[in-house]
């Protein structure tokens, strides 16, 4: 059940971040797998456990890229100069700049922007305070200030 009403948001969240939609289907499979294993974890609140998934999928994708880092690194050194800093680029200017942003920041920009959760609901898929998350996502805003990626300020919450 969990991955017929999920799976599609999870994949679209995990083609924005990798920009490979092929790469994004492993990172699915990867967290329906990890959230089969950690399902004593998801406490029953009644609320969506969208933000619970994107968590995974986040932890997920930051061992791929940690490997892929090492990877690469491995073959810089193998063939003697640093093999070329290409990113896949769907969104152009938008992809290039988030990609800058600190490991930290970058990911609540995905989770806000990419993925349209709120910050309590990226402060559960992180394992956040909110503050944190509000914080982080400042920060972001100024870097990103003059790029043509728009993070607009949630409307408060009265």
């Amino acid at each position: 059940m969990l991955f017929d009403a999920f799976a599609s948001a999870v994949h679209r969240y995990a083609t924005r971040w990798t920009g490979d939609p092929s790469a994004a289907e492993d990172v699915v499979s990867l967290t329906f797998l990890e959230a089969w294993r950690l399902h004593e974890k998801l406490l029953p609140e009644g609320g969506s456990v969208l933000p619970w998934l994107l968590g995974i999928a986040t932890n997920v994708m930051r061992r791929h890229w940690r490997s892929e880092r090492r990877r690469l690194a491995a073959y810089a050194r193998a063939v003697s100069h640093e093999p070329p800093g290409v990113l896949p680029d769907p969104d152009g200017d938008a992809i290039r700049a988030v990609a800058r942003l600190p490991r930290r920041q970058r990911e609540v920009v995905l989770l806000h922007a990419w993925a349209d959760l709120s910050y309590e609901q990226i402060a559960i898929a992180l394992n956040l305070p909110v503050g944190t998350v509000r914080s982080r996502l400042s920060r972001a805003r100024r870097a990103l200030a003059d790029t043509p990626l728009a993070l607009t300020e949630e409307p408060s919450r009265a």
